[in-house]
C-alpha cells in the first residue's frame, strides 16, 4: 500500500489516479468516452506525416489520429537514454485508438500500460475552413508517476476552440526521472521524451492543418510543472509560442509537515547528485550494484519492467536540474530572468490542497485541534505562533480545512503568484484562480463534512471532456466551461486570451489583476488578499 505521502500526492490529489484504498478506488475513463450516435464514426481519413501514412477517425465535426508513435520504442538499451526518432513504418499505420500508457501502478482509470508507449493523441475539427489552425500540446498530470495523454478528451476544446490538441504520453517515474553516475540524461528522460513530442509537433503541424508557428505548450499539475520547468530549457528554444500553466508555477514547494507532522517536505524538483543518489540506493535494493556503471546499468535494463513499477515512486519528485536540459532549478531561472519570452496564461484552483488533506483522513490522518498546533510548529517553527493569528481555528468550520487553508496560501496560491511577478517581468502574462466549488471531484476523495471546494484539478472539466460523473451538471458551468475554451483558444491564436463572448482578461503587471474563473461570475479577484500573500511574503 501507498504511503500516506505517495497517496495523497502521487494518487489522490494528481489526476486521474483515483484513491489507493480499496474501497475507494475510482477514477475517470481509461480512455476518451465512447462516440455517442451523433458521433458515430463515418470515415478513415489517411494523412501523411513526417514517418509515414497513418488512418485515423472522422466523427460527426472531430477528426482524430490515436496512438500515433511520436519515438522509438523506449527499451532495452533505449531504457533511460534521450528518446529517437521513431523509424518510418510502410504502408498506412493504424491510429484508431490509443497506445497504450507508459508504465505506472494500475489504479483505475488507468489504461493498459507497456514501456513501448511514446505516442501522442491528435483530435482536430473536421473541416478546418481552409485555415491553419493553432495547436495546443498538452502534457498531463499526475505526480510525475501516473496518467496517460488518453484520459483527456479534447473534442469540444477542437471544435468549439478551433484548435487542434495533440495529448502525449512522456515517461513517468523511474522509467522517466531514474538517474544514476554516469548515466547521460539522468532525471530528465521524461523532459527529453517532451521536447521530442513539441519537435514531432513543429514537423508534423503543416500537413496536419495546423500551424508550426503557433505551437502552445500547456499542462496541469505534473504537466504543468513540466511546462514551466520547459519556459526554462535551453533544450527547449524555439519549439513553443506560448505556454498555459495550471496548478504547475516553478515556484511550488511544501514545508516539512505540510500533510501530518512527518511528512517531509516537497518540491518537484531535484538535483542532480539526489537524483543519482537515489538511483545507486534503487540499484543496490534491486541486486544491480555492480563493480562499474555499465554493469549496473546493463543489470537494471535487463529486468523486466514490472520489477521496476513497484519503485516508481521514489523518483515522483525527481524532475533534476544541473544537467543540459535543465541547467538551473527553475525557480531560480525564473528570478534569473533565463526563460523563453513567450506569452503565459498561469493559475491554479482557489483550493488546491483540499483534496490533499482529504486524502490523508481517507488513509487514516486525523486532524485535531492539538494536532493544528502541532502541525504549525513543525512546518513553520519560530514563525508558528504568527502564522497561527493569522488561520485561527475559530475562523474555520474544522481543524482539517484551517490547515488546507494554511498549505494552500504557502504552498501552492502565493508562490504561483510570485512566480507569475517573475515571468511578468519579462514577458506577457495573464494569470486566472479557478474558483467553482461546486465543480465535478475528478479526485477520487470523498469525505463526510469535508468540502473540497474548487480543489487540485477541478478545472480540468472544463476544459476537457472526461466523461460520465466529471461532466458539467449545471448550465452556468457550462457556460464557463465554454468561456474557458474561448480563452485557450484565443490565446493559442494570438497569445492574447480576449475574444467574442467572455469578459475581458487583462494582462497581469506584477500587482494584478487576477481573472477569478467562476460560473457566471467571471471577474477580477483579490487574490493576494485572499491568500494573504503580503504576509507569506513578510515571514520568508
Amino acid at each position: 500500500m501507498l504511503t500516506v505521502h505517495h497517496l495523497v500526492y502521487s494518487a489522490l490529489a494528481l489526476l486521474m489516479a483515483g484513491t489507493a484504498t480499496p474501497a475507494q478506488t475510482t477514477g475517470p475513463p481509461a480512455s476518451a468516452p465512447p462516440a455517442s450516435a451523433s458521433e458515430q464514426v463515418t470515415g478513415s481519413p489517411v494523412v501523411r506525416l513526417s514517418s509515414g501514412r497513418v488512418r485515423g477517425l472522422d466523427q460527426g465535426a472531430v477528426r482524430t489520429f490515436s496512438g500515433v508513435r511520436y519515438a522509438q520504442p523506449p527499451v532495452g538499451r533505449l531504457r533511460w537514454a534521450p528518446p529517437k526518432t521513431a523509424e518510418p513504418w510502410p504502408g498506412v499505420a493504424d491510429a484508431t485508438k490509443p497506445g497504450a500508457a507508459c508504465p505506472q501502478a494500475q489504479f483505475p482509470g488507468v489504461p493498459p500500460t507497456d514501456e513501448d508507449c511514446l505516442s501522442v493523441n491528435v483530435t482536430m475539427p473536421r473541416d478546418t475552413g481552409g485555415k491553419r489552425l493553432p495547436v495546443l500540446v498538452w502534457f498531463h498530470g499526475g505526480g510525475f508517476t501516473t496518467g496517460a495523454g488518453s484520459q483527456y478528451d479534447a473534442k469540444r476544446l477542437a471544435t468549439q476552440g478551433r484548435v487542434i490538441v495533440v495529448t502525449v504520453n512522456y515517461r513517468l517515474g523511474v522509467f522517466g526521472y531514474f538517474g544514476h553516475e554516469g548515466l547521460a540524461g539522468s532525471g530528465t528522460f521524461a523532459m527529453a521524451d517532451q521536447i521530442a513530442a513539441l519537435r514531432w509537433t513543429r514537423r508534423n503541424a503543416a500537413a496536419l492543418g495546423g500551424d508550426p508557428r503557433k505551437v502552445t505548450v500547456a499542462g496541469q499539475s505534473a504537466g504543468g510543472m513540466s511546462t514551466c520547468a520547459l519556459l526554462t530549457s535551453p533544450a527547449a528554444a524555439g519549439l513553443f509560442d506560448r505556454a498555459i500553466i495550471s496548478s504547475g508555477s516553478c515556484l511550488i514547494d511544501w514545508p516539512d509537515g505540510g500533510l501530518f507532522p512527518t511528512a517531509p517536505g516537497h518540491t518537484p524538483y531535484a538535483s542532480l547528485a539526489t537524483t543519482r543518489k537515489d538511483g545507486a540506493a534503487l540499484a543496490a535494493k534491486l541486486k544491480c550494484d555492480k563493480g562499474s556503471a555499465k554493469e549496473t546499468l546493463d543489470c537494471l535494463r535487463a529486468l523486466p519492467a514490472t520489477e521496476l513499477v513497484p519503485h516508481t515512486q521514489a523518483f515522483a519528485d525527481h524532475l533534476t536540474y544541473g544537467t543540459p536540459l535543465l541547467p538551473v532549478h527553475p525557480a531560480d531561472a525564473l528570478r534569473k530572468g533565463t526563460f523563453h519570452r513567450v506569452p503565459v496564461i498561469s493559475g491554479g484552483t482557489r483550493d488546491e490542497m483540499r483534496s490533499f488533506i482529504g486524502g490523508a483522513i481517507m488513509a487514516g490522518q486525523k486532524y485535531t485541534p492539538e494536532q493544528y498546533t502541532e502541525l504549525m510548529s513543525k512546518a513553520f517553527g519560530d514563525q508558528a505562533d504568527a502564522v497561527a493569528a493569522r488561520y485561527p481555528l475559530s475562523a474555520y468550520a474544522s481543524p482539517a480545512l484551517a490547515w488546507a487553508t494554511v498549505i494552500t496560501d504557502r504552498s501552492w496560491a502565493c508562490p504561483a503568484l510570485e512566480g507569475d511577478r517573475l515571468l511578468a517581468r519579462r514577458t506577457t502574462v495573464y494569470a486566472f484562480e479557478f474558483g467553482d466549488r461546486d465543480a465535478p471531484n475528478v479526485n477520487g476523495v470523498e469525505v463526510p463534512g469535508f468540502p473540497l471546494g474548487a480543489t487540485h484539478a477541478t478545472d480540468l472539466p472544463s476544459v476537457f471532456d472526461l466523461g460520465g460523473r466529471y461532466a458539467l451538471k449545471t448550465p452556468p458551468q457550462q457556460r464557463l466551461g465554454a468561456q474557458m475554451v474561448g480563452y485557450w483558444a484565443a490565446f493559442a491564436r494570438t497569445g492574447d486570451p480576449n475574444g467574442q463572448g467572455a469578459p475581458r482578461w487583462s494582462r497581469f503587471t506584477g500587482k494584478g489583476p487576477v481573472l477569478g474563473l467562476v460560473p457566471d461570475a467571471v471577474k477580477p479577484i483579490g487574490y493576494s488578499a485572499d491568500h494573504k500573500c503580503a504576509f507569506w511574503r513578510s515571514i520568508g
